[in-house]
């Protein structure tokens, strides 16, 4: 697994926000379409049928401002002893027929994405919607890429930019 954006890269399949567990719901992207997963979802669309894929309320922050709340969170669990799931947004696919929403859970430490990353990974999502990208591509990049381990901050960017310009 490797985390690229709001991406969640495995070697079949990418996930927007961390990998759903049993139940939980989530997003899977696969070479021939979109997946929304979890109870009361288990919706599938080709991606000739896909129109649109949207992220809401997605925690951005800049790099100053993410460090200083991953600081508070950190403090917050020491002294209370009490941690909480990292946050969760919502992922929109759309449709001709219908649009369906889903939760899905944030997959990048401290759940707050820096604004460089999420704004490159809206792109990519248009594009895949589109079809001027595919999942192949991203998939493709992790069969090559040997460690099982998220890259540096740059290589993510340079990474997003390759796969939203195409």
């Amino acid at each position: 697994m490797a985390l690229v954006g709001l991406f969640w890269i495995t070697e079949d399949a990418v996930y927007l926000g961390a990998e759903p567990v049993g139940t939980a719901s989530g997003v899977r992207l696969t070479e021939d379409g979109v997946e929304v997963l979890g109870t009361g979802h288990g919706t599938y669309r080709s991606w000739s049928e896909v129109r649109r894929i949207d992220v809401r309320d997605v925690p951005v922050r800049s790099a100053g401002r993410r460090l200083v709340s991953m600081a508070l969170d950190s403090l917050l669990v020491a002294v209370t002893g009490d941690g909480e799931l990292p946050p969760a947004y919502t992922v929109r696919v759309e449709t001709a027929e219908d649009t369906v929403e889903v939760s899905v859970l944030s997959a990048v430490a401290g759940g707050i994405y820096q604004p460089v990353e999420y704004d490159l990974s809206r792109t990519l999502l248009t594009r895949l919607a589109d079809g001027t990208t595919t999942v192949a591509d991203l998939l493709a990049w992790r069969r090559d890429h040997t460690p099982d381990a998220t890259p540096p901050r740059e290589e993510r960017e340079a990474l997003l930019r390759k796969w939203a310009d195409g």
